[in-house]
């Protein structure tokens, strides 16, 4: 079952993103959107195949002679369409090529148990801004406007030091 799209060659986005490679996956932080994404391993050979000069067919060729296993262009897809959500493809991509709309359910079903691991995963987190993400201070301890109390009253300017709550 698919809905079909104008066709377009995708193209992953390389602006505005820190990538991170780990054993077993991949990170990438947004800039643009202040955003963590993890992608596992299926996920990231797609989105590493979005060349801009591939089709999906193409990419599930490619990846099946890479990895001597069989990439379906639904699998494929199922990773593009992810990888569309969040915005880690080229905008001009938005708009292409056919997607999936297989479910992630129904794709372990399609491509069986044991292929389970191999169903492409992004997962999505949006990172605190940096007051957001700062470490306050405990009551009595020594502060200034630029060191954060815990206390809701806090920082007692006459003493230097976080009011008690």
């Amino acid at each position: 079952m698919k809905r079909t799209r104008s066709p377009q060659l995708p193209r992953q986005r390389l602006h505005d993103l820190v990538v991170h490679d780990l054993p077993d996956e991949v990170l990438v932080y947004d800039r643009r959107n202040d955003q963590a994404h993890c992608l596992n391993q299926t996920a990231v050979l797609v989105w590493r195949a979005c060349d801009g000069a591939s089709t999906t067919a193409d990419i599930a060729r490619k990846l099946s002679a890479e990895r001597d296993n069989v990439f379906s262009e639904d699998l494929v897809l199922f990773a593009l369409d992810q990888l569309d959500k969040f915005e880690l493809l080229e905008a001009s991509v938005l708009a292409r090529m056919p997607l999936s709309a297989l479910t992630r359910r129904q794709m372990v079903r399609t491509l069986g148990i044991a292929a389970a691991v191999a169903v492409p995963v992004v997962t999505s987190i949006v990172a605190p801004t940096p007051a957001q993400a700062a470490t306050c201070i405990a009551a009595g301890q020594p502060c200034s406007p630029t060191i954060l109390c815990c206390s809701p009253l806090g920082c007692n300017n006459g003493s230097g030091k976080c009011r008690p709550g």
